[in-house]
């Protein structure tokens, strides 16, 4: 737009609303098409669409308004009841809301003139709209089904806004151009605010105006229209009676006078509105708009300067480890002081660190919302009838963690709709329900987020997995794998089990990104499979990546920190429970079960002090494998420690997860036991049902 009123903060602004609106009208729009919506649902699409509209109008984004009002069009006669609902109005819309976002985009992009819908579209959604014309159920014909006019409502509006309003990008002209888009309007301008010229600031807002507004509209949806400035002027909406509706067209032969406004004829439409019952009360009380999406009592803060918070959390976690080990250094006789004052410090940091890894938690339902449509649409595109079952969406994940887990997600629920569920014939045949499920659930285990995707579908053909695995050359044709280790080729770049390639999957494109995606996360991806029953898939996630409860402990003489929330206990181990596996394992028995035993100065190429068992410790700690133990020189101690990134400015390396700086200024590397456990080839089948095997 010319005159910069749409860049910047507003344009943000505007986006994230729209979104917000797009993503409630497609959860809506998919209740409804599965049959689980209700009138409510269908007002609250509405009113998305409507907002979304207003918000188009008010900064000239005709295409977008021109599509929206036709999608409102026909939700506005679906909640009247004049139109029933069907999937062919639900792909419509669902197409429009495509549409939106594509227009969205190029707003985002930069452009103040987003592409002018499809024609095609527009033609579909005229198309239904015109269809519910005189198919309401007990109505008779009529020449002129579209009037209205003795349904409409009368509206006195005052409107005075605060003398900052033009400062936060908002133009009064522009909000009563708005209404006229509702209907007809009246509006006085009152300068009684305006001060003497030598006074006046051209910046400051000093008119106010009174509107009367004839309207069919309900009086949402002229709160909607001041929803961007509520808190910027005083606003009073009062519904008035309807004194100047126009009467039903009298009768040929019967004079205008004749006609009793209180007694129309028979076949009118019904009488106006009438006023509320407290008049008063109406009058002296202003409606105030409602907002349109979001929590009222939260706000909106941009990531950087929440990640910004977090980088100043890390420093005075650094210094407060730093204090601490000095206290612990120095002669507590005379630091008794310095002693509470860090102890102060720790309570104070602990409770600032984890109030701003709050703000940066998300509920992982944001992720999810993504996954009906997703499901619906590629169910109808390869003739199977598919439900989508979700639990646990108010989980809570770090929003980086959130982000990048998104696209992993959404490729796992493709395979398991593409190549998990049978189709429909096939299902039955086997004694299933012609409709397949895929479930998703989240929850939180320990210190970690476990995401599990299961479908009721055929389950993956190991077999057939080996005869593609051996004829890529992966595996020799005499290579004896257990089931788990077959399982893991999915994960292999290029391998496919798909019989056809399609525009949807089979090219062995993706699985591999997906645990590559999941591992530069820290976490961990397994499968489980049975044939005829379904396949399970279940990703480990940390809850955040910025900061951590570490145990400390020594190698020789370099520091490690181990995620405290992956140590089970910690003990001396002896040489008698120690066993030995085929090609250099070893396995040590803790009470009634084995556990593959780990030495990391072998792993981390280090010259580690303790060679006997009976000179170090053991570190049993979980991994995606079950229990594995962790042979180390020395623990040092628990602390907090800030995650720093070793890809950004090195690279990525097996076995560490990342580093942190100590409060003595040191660098410690930070262990990552489930990469650990891949470097040591510990699979679920050597641990420890293998080792008590091998033992005996």
């Amino acid at each position: 737009m010319s005159n910069g009123l749409f860049s910047g903060q507003l344009r943000n602004i505007f986006i994230e609303e729209t979104d917000d609106g797009l993503e409630l009208m497609e959860q809506g729009l998919l209740q409804l098409d599965a049959g689980t919506g209700d009138s409510d649902v269908v007002n609250s699409v509405f009113r998305a669409a409507h907002s979304i509209k207003g918000g188009g109008g008010t900064f000239g984004l005709t295409p977008m308004v021109q599509l929206t009002h036709h999608a409102e069009s026909l939700l506005d006669q679906i909640r009247l009841g004049t139109r029933s609902w069907s999937s062919e109005i639900g792909s419509a819309l669902l197409s429009a809301i495509d549409e939106l976002r594509s227009m969205l985009e190029t707003v985002r992009n930069g452009s103040d003139a987003p592409p002018q819908p499809s024609s095609e579209l527009l033609a579909r959604l005229e198309s239904l709209t015109d269809a519910a014309f005189g198919a309401a159920p007990n109505s008779e014909p009529s020449p002129s089904p579209k009037v209205e006019v003795a349904t409409e409502k009368q509206f006195h509006i005052d409107f005075s806004p605060h003398a900052d309003l033009m400062a936060t990008g908002n133009d009064p002209l522009l909000l009563l151009r708005e209404l006229q888009r509702l209907g007809s309007v009246h509006v006085t301008c009152c300068d009684e605010r305006l001060p003497p010229m030598e006074l006046l600031d051209p910046r400051d807002c000093h008119l106010t105006w009174t509107v009367r507004l004839s309207t069919i509209s309900t009086v949402e949806d002229v709160q909607e229209v001041f929803a961007w400035v509520e808190d910027e002027c005083d606003l009073e909406i009062r519904e008035e009676p309807a004194v100047d509706a126009a009467p039903p067209a009298p009768d040929a032969e019967a004079p205008v006078a004749e006609t009793p406004a209180t007694a129309p004829a028979a076949g009118a439409a019904p009488a106006p509105v009438q006023p509320p019952k407290d008049a008063s009360a109406a009058s002296n009380e202003p409606s105030r708009p409602k907002k349109t999406s979001g929590d009222p009592g939260s706000i909106r803060v941009g990531i950087e300067k929440v990640d910004a918070l977090v980088d100043m959390v890390g420093e005075l976690v650094i210094t407060q480890s730093m204090l601490s080990q000095l206290s612990r250094e120095s002669d507590a006789s005379r630091l008794e002081a310095l002693r509470a004052g860090v102890q102060q410090l720790e309570r104070n940091t602990r409770e600032l660190q984890e109030g701003v890894m709050r703000m940066r938690m998300l509920p992982i339902g944001v992720v999810f919302a993504r996954l009906p449509r997703l499901v619906r649409d590629l169910g109808r595109q390869l003739g199977k009838d598919v439900e989508l079952i979700t639990t646990g969406e108010t989980t809570e994940l770090d929003k980086t963690v959130l982000e990048k887990i998104s696209d992993p997600l959404v490729h796992l629920v493709r395979n398991s709709v593409d190549h998990g569920i049978e189709g429909a014939d096939r299902r039955q045949t086997l004694g299933k329900p012609a409709r397949g499920t895929v479930e998703i659930t989240a929850s939180h285990r320990g210190g970690a987020v476990l995401i599990e995707i299961r479908d009721d579908g055929g389950g993956i053909d190991v077999e057939r997995l080996r005869a593609k695995a051996v004829e890529r050359g992966l595996i020799a044709p005499s290579d004896e794998l257990e089931r788990a280790a077959l399982l893991d080729l999915i994960f292999h770049p290029g391998l496919s089990t798909a019989e056809a390639v399609s525009d949807i999957s089979g090219r062995g494109v993706g699985m591999d990104v997906v645990r590559r995606n999941i591992r530069e996360l820290g976490g961990s991806i397994e499968v489980n499979s049975t044939p005829g029953e379904g396949t399970r898939l279940t990703i480990r996630l940390p809850l955040t990546l910025a900061i951590l409860d570490g145990q400390l402990f020594r190698l020789g003489a370099q520091t490690y920190v181990l995620p405290l929330v992956s140590v089970i206990e910690s003990l001396v181990p002896h040489t008698t429970r120690l066993s030995a596996l085929g090609a250099g394992a070893e396995v040590y028995r803790l009470r009634d079960s084995f556990i593959p035993l780990l030495r990391l100065s072998k792993l981390y190429g280090l010259p580690g002090d303790a060679r006997r068992l009976e000179d170090g410790l053991l570190i049993v700690t979980e991994s995606p494998q079950g229990p594995v133990g962790l042979f180390v020189d020395e623990l040092l101690g628990q602390q907090q420690v800030v995650i720093k990134s070793m890809e950004t400015n090195f690279g990525r390396v097996d076995g560490v997860a990342g580093a942190t700086i100590l409060g003595n200024g040191s660098v410690a590397l930070i262990a990552d036991v489930p990469s650990l456990t891949r470097l040591h080839g510990v699979s679920p089948s050597r641990a420890p049902n293998g080792a008590q095997h091998c033992a005996a």
